[in-house]
């Protein structure tokens, strides 16, 4: 990735600015993801009033991931990367008869 590939862009999260260099692609996804981990701040602020910023960003955090580990889980890519395998062994099983066949 060259450096004009990048894009300069300020993110604000629980009303602090991180600048970051993003790829342009990337931009859209990444204001939307602090765009949700400011209304869950917001959530969580409104439930508990007497907690600090970083609470709530770590809250925020652990229910976020805790969704990312449940999908990780659900589309787990082992049992199809294992059906992959077993139909790739099978082709070339039936590719080294043929070839067996021929060479008769």
């Amino acid at each position: 990735m060259e450096k004009t590939d990048l894009l300069s862009i300020r993110v604000n999260i629980a009303e602090r600015f991180y600048p970051l260099r993003v790829e342009r692609a990337d931009e859209e996804k990444i204001r939307k993801a602090a765009k949700l981990i400011n209304d869950k701040i917001i959530q969580y602020q409104k439930r508990y009033v007497d907690k600090e910023a970083q609470d709530f960003l770590a809250m925020a955090a652990l229910q976020y991931v805790t969704k990312v580990i449940e999908y990780e889980e659900k589309y787990d890519e082992a049992p199809i990367i294992g059906s992959i395998e077993r139909i790739n062994s099978e082709l070339n099983d039936y590719i080294a008869g043929l070839q067996e066949g021929s060479l008769k």
